[in-house]
């Protein structure tokens, strides 16, 4: 690993690995075994901050994002020139080898002002290599300019200011290879989650104008078999008050829960499956009691107890910091309040069983 270190970092002064404006992507070095120690290597920017995408490097968005601490999300889509995704009304598109997912997380100084002071932290690759999907987290210096590769996780601090207006400071995580692959579960696999047609199915603001997503992925030759947008499934906006409160409140709970929570993956042993694939009531976690009543059901009887939102251990799990009680378990070091309020109300909406 040293030795590969040196050489990257010796190709890199170099100019031998195409990073930056002139050299573009690296394929040849997202598809080695072995990582390269900095993000810069990969070429996927064109600039040593992160913030302007290389050539092939396509902009998303999802109409329900995962919750990581109030952090601000970049997501990018890189596929080898010719290649193409394929559609599937169920689960993720159906990537190419040689495809990369690109996020990158940053926080405003104060979260009422998104494009002001902002702090790069850290960005994450989901490549598919021939072997199969490899995680990859880099962490990002304090001066925005140079993110290394961190596999065994880490901790950084971050302060910013809430949309109330109160100081929040806490120990960004972020995450290790095994937790990755935790998470990051289908059938045992390390998979993508976020890019399913029905997430993707909503207007992103491109330099070109909005457009819907799924739309505009197969007008540019990147996406085939999606039928349009209106003919396709999707997640619904979960803070778009204009939608129905129990589709939002779905949505959410699918994001930040269901890919652990669903019938193949890591928690598939709970019987609790909260992805909106899964149409079963008592599965979903109405009138269920849990597998194991520890400490982390708060001496609660259900995951969801209609109509009373402060009798249901999701509610209770959602609102603790508490490790072992806590849920989601990872990504996250505070409680969402507005995605916490959110389920409440939809459980509250729910009419008790006769």
């Amino acid at each position: 690993m040293i030795i590969w270190r040196r050489l990257v970092l010796a190709a890199l002064a170099a100019g031998l690995l195409g990073a930056g404006p002139k050299g573009g992507v690296n394929q040849a070095l997202l598809a080695a075994d072995q990582p390269a120690p900095t993000l810069q290597a990969y070429g996927l920017f064109a600039d040593a901050q992160g913030l302007q995408p290389s050539p092939g490097m396509t902009a998303y968005g999802l109409n329900t994002p995962l919750f990581t601490d109030y952090a601000v999300k970049r997501r990018y889509l890189y596929l080898p020139p010719g290649a193409h995704a394929a559609y599937r009304q169920v689960g993720v598109l159906d990537l190419p080898v040689g495809a990369v997912l690109v996020k990158t997380f940053s926080f405003p100084a104060d979260l009422r002002l998104p494009g002001k002071d902002v702090r790069t932290v850290e960005t994450r690759l989901l490549i598919h290599r021939r072997s199969g999907w490899a995680a990859l987290t880099y962490l990002w210096n304090d001066k925005g300019t140079q993110a290394m590769l961190k596999r065994a996780g880490a901790e950084t601090p971050v302060s910013f200011i809430d949309a109330q207006g109160a100081r929040r400071d806490i120990a960004y995580a972020v995450p290790n290879v095994n937790q990755c692959k935790e998470c990051h579960s289908v059938n045992a696999v390390l998979s993508p989650l976020g890019p399913k047609a029905r997430n993707l199915n909503g207007d992103f603001a491109y330099e070109s104008g909005r457009e819907d997503q799924l739309a505009h992925l197969t007008r540019l030759g990147l996406l085939t078999g999606a039928p349009a947008p209106d003919k396709a499934p999707r997640t619904a906006v979960w803070n778009d008050p204009t939608e129905p409160l129990a589709a939002r409140a779905r949505a959410y709970l699918d994001v930040n829960c269901g890919h652990c929570h669903n019938r193949v993956g890591f928690a598939s042993n709970s019987g609790l499956y909260l992805d909106m694939e899964e149409s079963d009531p008592s599965a979903q976690g109405v009138g269920k009691r849990p597998v194991a009543a520890g400490r982390a059901s708060g001496g609660l009887e259900f995951a969801i107890a209609p109509g009373a939102p402060d009798k249901s251990i999701l509610v209770h799990r959602m609102a603790s910091v508490e490790p072992g009680v806590m849920m989601p378990q990872l990504g996250r070091t505070l409680v969402h309040d507005e995605g916490l309020a959110l389920v409440r109300a939809y459980i509250r909406q729910m009419k008790p069983a006769d």
